[in-house]
């Protein structure tokens, strides 16, 4: 943990919960799972905020040129996400040359996936005040200022400096994993 929120660290922030009408622990044990068997794990998800191709893709490569891991921290969240429990079974880097998924990863109702390895439990406070928006249109906005209302995942950069407003409580992170190249794809 003490890592990923050293000043410079990227990671990517997101809420999750229940998906695809099954519960979070289930998610976590099959993700375990597919990580064991295929080496990576496909985490689904949609919005536009951290688009594989626009966002996450240059986000990831960015840091790792600087040889850093991009660390996933998610918050636990009550979630009803109701997409049907439809499979993807192809993957694009670039959304125009698509490959299969490998056969030990299952991604449910979404469009997007991270991929991921070395998830793993891991409670922490992450203070979004001392975080600032990586790329995109909001760059350099505070965590705490982006990540509201239905804003739920974010490309961030641990700043080590509060906000001189009144503070806010932190995120309290559960689950954290390593995102991996290509590190987010579009999934059908």
């Amino acid at each position: 943990m003490s890592l990923i929120l050293e000043p410079g660290q990227g990671l990517l922030f997101m809420k999750v919960g229940a998906h695809a009408q099954e519960p979070l622990e289930d998610i976590i044990r099959r993700k375990t799972q597919e990580i064991e068997d295929a080496g990576v794990a496909f985490w689904g998800y949609g919005g536009g905020t951290c688009h594989p191709q626009n966002m996450v893709q240059p986000f990831a490569r960015s840091y790792e040129r600087r040889g850093q891991v991009i660390y996933l921290c998610m918050e636990r969240m009550d979630s009803k996400h109701v997409a049907l429990q439809i499979p993807a079974e192809d993957f694009s880097v670039d959304g125009v040359n698509w490959e299969r998924i490998h056969p030990a990863i299952k991604v449910l109702g979404s469009r997007y996936a991270l991929v991921i390895r070395n998830l793993h439990v891991d409670e922490f406070d992450l203070p979004l005040a001392r975080t600032k928006v990586a790329l995109g249109n909001s760059m350099g906005a505070r965590g705490t200022h982006y990540v509201r209302g239905r804003v739920d995942k974010a490309c961030l950069e641990v700043t080590g400096e509060s906000a001189s407003e009144p503070p806010e409580a932190p995120v309290r992170i559960g689950l954290v994993a390593e995102l991996v190249e290509p590190y987010a794809v579009y999934v059908r």
